[in-house]
């Protein structure tokens, strides 16, 4: 099974104090892995490190095999950012986002029959091809996140990295993001998330990894609820079963 994601002996900080220290993860093809820990505990900023858009001040990231800051092709990476930033004005069409996928391939060419038809299938896979000439401003929440997942399949994306993608989505439409995600996982993508609703990542994610500047826990979901990690990395007694 080929290496996704290697992140090795990782240390980083925006000022003196690190906000990751000695953080080692590794992240196979087709795992679905979530990432929790408490607000300010290093999580977006080790999906940026991965991403490329920081380097660490010690350690290695590696994506697909390459420095994650010299790798370049961004076909591969489908990102989903939070709703609430997720460019809620932009006045164009569901199908011109999905379309937007496919720019890695064809460059500054013309869209041709074949292009269309994989723009076609991805939005009929996250079940929008209803809303494809409706303007992303005039979606809800979960839609404008399906059509952001369009985006990344139309792009091809061995990886999907999603950054709490649930936020302001409501609990019906949640429920629906998840078995998109887990029908993606089941057809070969990779995911990785970022995700406050610990029970949304019980009952999906096949892996966890609790942070808090360094890891507490890195295992199977199962294991995760059993252990002590969470109060440990939080620093107060909490269960699974609500937010955080």
């Amino acid at each position: 099974m080929s290496r996704v994601i290697e992140v090795t002996d990782v240390t980083f900080g925006y000022t003196s104090s690190p906000v990751l220290e000695d953080v080692s993860l590794a992240i196979d093809a087709g795992e679905y892995v979530a990432i929790v820990g408490p607000n300010g505990s290093g999580k977006s900023t080790l999906m940026q490190l991965i991403l490329g858009l920081h380097r660490p001040d010690e350690g290695t990231v590696r994506l697909f095999g390459e420095p994650a800051h010299e790798f370049d092709d961004g076909a591969r990476v489908g990102y989903v950012a939070q709703q609430a930033s997720a460019a809620k004005e932009m006045p164009i069409t569901v199908r011109e986002v999905v379309a937007m996928g496919r720019f890695p391939h064809v460059g500054f060419g013309r869209l041709d029959a074949a292009d269309h038809a994989i723009v076609d299938e991805a939005l009929e896979t996250v079940g929008m091809t209803a809303f494809a000439d409706r303007r992303v401003t005039q979606l809800s929440g979960g839609q404008r996140q399906r059509a952001f997942i369009a985006r990344a399949l139309a792009g091809e994306a061995d990886l999907l990295v999603l950054d709490e993608p649930t936020v302001g989505v409501d609990a019906e439409s949640v429920e629906a993001f998840y078995d998109l995600l887990d029908a993606l996982n089941e057809d070969g993508i990779t995911v990785l998330l970022i995700e406050h609703d610990l029970r949304a990542v019980t009952d999906h994610a096949e892996r966890v990894v609790c942070l808090n500047r360094e890891l507490y826990f890195d295992g199977p979901a199962g294991a995760f609820v059993e252990s002590d990690a969470l109060a440990r990395a939080f620093g107060t007694a909490m269960a699974v079963g609500g937010d955080a």
